[in-house]
């Protein structure tokens, strides 16, 4: 019986296989591909409602439980199986295995570029001048800023100069010299610490430096240079009227009264980085996948074994298939290779390693499928009824937090349709079963 459990667990995980084969070799539409997971994911939640939870309800029932108890024990067990799969998928998609789909993917490259630009944008905040933009309009700054460090006693430009860039102090001091003067015994006309902002008529008329900037200790700048926020101004209207009220006297005389609070202005910048560029995607699914493997492993066999368990466990025979079960876990595994083989080969990685990684998914969902069959099939007690709801929330889990947004993403409104086929066809099978 294990030998078959196993068997079962190979030709539900074996279409892995033939998924990624059509993602990298095959080009097929990503709304078939969402169409075909749409379905899918109906067919599995028709599947965990019936051939799951009602039935193990029932069993339930058998032991002596109310209505409310057998539905209390069974939501427990999908509950827990549930926050499992979830806390399980989160910590490994933070470490890269949220390559695998382009939904996740999205989201993951999403909250790291406002993690990498929460720090640059509260030191920008603190920057009175930059604080009289926008603070939606910020996000076209970011890539034209420059990091620049200077060593204590270095000159960073001399008074006569050319006004070629914006500096703002992001860590240590610097001080103001008057005239031309650098030498030792030269005494500061002002000190500027972090945030504070200096060279800004460089943006606004061009004209030379008018003192001479001095590092007091080791400090880090923040440089714009005038090219490229000229650049900037000719390309966003109202970065240009922004500039232009800045160069009214009343703006200049201003900058200390500030403009929006700090704290305000960094949290409107940071919540208008609302989407991705190509490059920036690009760039961020490569550097996700270097050192992602056993993430993204682990994903995989993670979206594998709660599945194959509960195929294992209900399996006492060839007349007791969880065919819906099946069925619906081939048929997924389909377009989710597909489109994880696809995601994969963008971020770099060689064809042999993508099969190499969904390899571990067959070879996962046999041990799966037989470890069910061992472990919890076979009985009917509480322990064996418990670990299937768990198993069971796993997969709807998986379903929910993959199969469906996966679907959306490629076909959009659309795949209401398959999902609805999905499940109908599911209750058909089950029914046919029942009424047998």
């Amino acid at each position: 019986m294990i030998l078959a459990a196993s068997s079962l667990g190979l030709a539900t995980t074996s279409s892995s296989f033939l998924g990624a084969v059509l993602g990298l070799y095959v080009p097929i539409s990503k709304r078939t591909l969402a169409c075909i997971l749409a379905f899918a994911a109906g067919s599995l939640i028709s599947a965990l409602a019936i051939e799951l939870a009602f039935e193990g309800a029932q069993d339930l029932h058998r032991h002596g439980y109310a209505a409310g108890a057998a539905w209390a024990f069974i939501g427990g067990g999908f509950a827990l199986g549930a926050t499992i799969y979830y806390a399980a998928t989160i910590y490994l998609e933070r470490r890269g295995a949220a390559v695998r789909y382009a939904t996740h993917f999205q989201e993951y490259a999403m909250v790291r570029k406002q993690q990498e630009t929460r720090e640059l944008i509260g030191l920008l905040s603190k920057c009175d001048l930059l604080r009289h933009l926008q603070p939606e309009g910020i996000e076209s700054i970011l890539p034209y800023i420059r990091k620049r460090q200077l060593k204590a006693g270095e000159i960073l430009f001399h008074a006569g100069d050319p006004g070629d860039a914006l500096y703002i102090v992001a860590k240590g001091q610097v001080e103001v010299l008057p005239d031309s003067i650098d030498g030792a015994d030269a005494r500061a006309i002002a000190q500027l610490s972090e945030g504070h902002a200096f060279g800004e008529m460089a943006l606004i008329s061009g004209g030379t430096r008018t003192a001479t900037i001095r590092a007091v200790d080791d400090a880090d700048l923040m440089e714009i240079a005038k090219d490229d926020f000229q650049h900037l101004i000719e390309h966003d209207p109202q970065l240009a009227h922004a500039v232009r009220q800045l160069s009214h006297v009343r703006a200049i005389n201003n900058l200390s009264a500030g403009g929006l609070n700090p704290a305000t202005w960094a949290n409107v910048a940071s919540e208008s980085l609302a989407h991705l560029s190509r490059s920036e995607a690009n760039k961020m699914l490569t550097e996700a996948g270097k050192g992602a493997g056993l993430a993204i492993v682990f994903g995989n066999i993670l979206d594998t074994i709660p599945g194959c368990l509960v195929i294992g466990s209900k399996f006492n025979g060839f007349e007791s298939l969880s065919l819906t079960l099946m069925l619906g876990m081939f048929i997924g595994g389909v377009p989710e290779a597909a489109a994880s083989g696809a995601m994969l080969a963008r971020a770099g990685y060689r064809t042999n390693t993508i099969f190499g990684m969904w390899s571990t998914v067959v070879i996962v969902g046999i041990i799966a499928a037989a470890a069910g069959k061992a472990f919890i099939g076979g009985s009917d007690s509480l322990a064996a009824i418990f670990a299937q709801a768990v198993a069971g929330g796993a997969v709807l889990a998986l379903v929910s937090h993959a199969m469906i947004p996966e679907a959306i993403h490629g076909g959009g409104s659309l795949t209401v349709l398959p999902i609805v086929a999905g499940f109908l066809f599911a209750l058909y099978l089950a029914l046919s079963a029942s009424f047998i």
